[in-house]
């Protein structure tokens, strides 16, 4: 016998959301994860707000749903709030009851300025990494560097000489036909209207050059996990000096190793790495500056392994938490979006870690 279809506008229920999120749903590992990294912010997050005045949003419920964001691949905020409105497991997840209002979306953009001036992502991203180290996830002596275009929120079209000149009345101000085939156009004498921060970048020779920033990760090489990571202007020049600085932030005196790609075999980068007692674990060029004094050893070997899996980050980061192209304008905005992902990742890192040693 079939059965009616009964329609139901309303709902009353005794069953709170935390007990129909199923108690192995991979949220609730990530969700203990981010719970014990926001309570140790506590004092950082009291000296955000006034003593005094009326209650803001929570700053750990904002975080907890830029982290949803970021994980589910929501594509803005604003569609974040959608979900927010009748997902339930989302609700679950930031802290909200189902008969709390969502907010409104305005109150990102007014609370990031607050959050990217008290440095929130890198705090967090540091309480992740402390986790991972006192489950003795993280290795302290090899590591492995690279790095990566971000494509800029800009258009070509937004890519203007910095002097004003030779530009054309727009035959559609809405949106302007703009031919700029045969013109030289370069970082020196062009700036995006839309990012004056980005740069004029391309991957490689033959490929299209873009509006980008670049990326950079710094990852241990145990379990593939980010341990430092930043962005910078896309200038050509930048990958051997984000290296410097991320390898100049590892902790202790120890002498450690460092994988990378062909791309920082340089005589200056190596020499510099030395001086830092750091071994470099490069890939050779056919004129290296590698020697034998290095290769010979099989710990070079491991690094060569190890170090392709900084691309499983990589693809994380543009596939999952929309990083192919970045939603933010400003090199610190992009930073900022860069290392709360990179949290993210290690995140999912771990908790996938932890269910294979369960």
């Amino acid at each position: 016998m079939r059965g009616a279809d009964h329609q139901q506008s309303g709902m009353f229920s005794y069953i709170s959301a935390e007990r129909r999120v199923p108690k192995d749903h991979p949220l609730r590992a990530i969700r203990a994860m981010v719970d014990v990294a926001l309570r140790n912010m506590g004092p950082q997050f009291e000296a955000m707000y006034a003593k005094v005045g009326r209650p803001s949003i929570a700053p750990e419920k904002l975080l907890r749903a830029l982290l949803l964001q970021i994980l589910y691949t929501v594509r803005s905020e604003r569609m974040l709030m959608e979900q927010l409105e009748y997902n339930m497991l989302f609700r679950w997840f930031v802290g909200l009851n189902m008969d709390d209002p969502v907010w409104d979306v305005t109150v990102f953009t007014k609370n990031r300025e607050r959050l990217l001036g008290a440095e929130v992502a890198n705090t967090l991203f540091a309480e992740v990494l402390a986790q991972a180290s006192s489950r003795n996830l993280l290795s302290t002596e090899h590591f492995t560097v690279d790095g990566t275009l971000i494509e800029a929120w800009a258009s070509h079209k937004s890519f203007k000489r910095k002097d004003g000149g030779g530009e054309q009345p727009p035959d559609d101000p809405g949106n302007p036909t703009v031919d700029f085939h045969g013109e030289r156009r370069g970082n020196e004498t062009h700036q995006s209207t839309t990012d004056p921060e980005a740069r004029l970048a391309r991957k490689g020779p033959g490929k299209e050059a873009k509006l980008s920033y670049a990326g950079h990760v710094l990852m241990e090489n145990r379990n593939g996990l980010a341990v430092n990571g930043c962005v910078t202007a896309a200038d050509g020049h930048a990958e051997p000096q984000a290296a410097v600085a991320m390898v100049e932030e590892i902790p202790g005196q120890h002498r450690v190793t460092l994988g990378a790609d062909k791309g920082y075999d340089r005589k200056d980068f190596v020499q510099e790495l030395r001086d830092h007692q750091v071994t470099p674990h490069i890939a050779r060029k056919l004129t290296s500056i590698i020697d034998d004094r290095t290769t010979r050893h099989p710990g070079y070997a491991i690094s060569q392994q190890k170090r392709k899996r900084v691309e499983e980050i990589f693809g994380w980061l543009k596939t999952v938490a929309g990083l192919r192209k970045t939603r933010h304008r400003g090199l610190l905005r992009v930073d900022w979006i860069f290392t709360l992902a990179l949290a993210a990742y290690n995140l999912v890192r771990m908790r996938n870690l932890a269910a294979a040693a369960a």
